[in-house]
């Protein structure tokens, strides 16, 4: 419980930074829902495009960067994601919210890019260098959340992105579900496994 208690502590500060915009200074159609926005997307307007992308990069990138852990693959993946996404963009419900569609778009990938690289790792094809992460500033707010993505690193990536999915982009059980197409079930069993073990690795870098 307690973990679940930092985690939730660490969204709330995040949330309160100013965040960041790809164009600043460009105006934002905010009269526009997102169900008009997708549909003038749909109908192949650039405008609406960048509106959806400056909507929803920052969360993207974020769930990525807390999934691997590296700045430039984060980055990679969520702008991967997200062409993905507008390739495939005319057989999206528009009755349906875009930001969690995306989202299971970026934590696949994330989660894929993670298995390959500890793959990579185990089989000895990858130098392992380790060296300060230029992408890591942007979402370590305090010395609390620096281990908390210590912890989060050690856990497998399925239950690191169920974690980073609950506590840090704050959907339900049912929602991550839903999203990664997983029984509500195993769902709650990561979540349970991957609390333990942040709340273990958590034990062991206190003094």
């Amino acid at each position: 419980m307690m973990v679940a208690i930092q985690l939730r502590e660490i969204t709330a500060s995040e949330a309160s930074r100013p965040v960041a915009r790809a164009g600043e200074g460009a105006r934002l159609p905010v009269d526009l829902s997102e169900r008009r926005l997708v549909k003038a997307a749909q109908e192949g307007s650039e405008e609406a495009l960048e509106t959806l992308f400056r909507r929803h990069w920052r969360r993207a990138h974020r769930a990525a960067y807390l999934i691997v852990h590296d700045g430039a693959a984060a980055e990679d993946i969520a702008q991967e994601a997200f062409l993905a996404a507008v390739r495939s963009l005319h057989r999206f419900d528009r009755r349906r919210p875009f930001g969690p569609w995306l989202h299971r778009i970026v934590v696949n990938r994330a989660i894929d890019w993670t298995r390959a690289r500890t793959l990579r790792r185990e089989t000895g094809d990858e130098l392992i260098e380790e060296r300060p992460d230029p992408g890591a500033g942007e979402f370590a707010t305090h010395d609390q959340a620096d281990e908390v993505t210590v912890a989060l690193r050690a856990l497998a990536p399925e239950r690191r992105a169920v974690v980073v999915l609950r506590y840090l982009l704050e959907y339900t059980p049912g929602e991550i579900a839903k999203l990664l197409e997983l029984p509500r079930g195993t769902v709650n069993s990561r979540l349970r496994r991957g609390l333990d073990e942040l709340a273990a690795g958590l034990g062991e870098l206190g003094p």
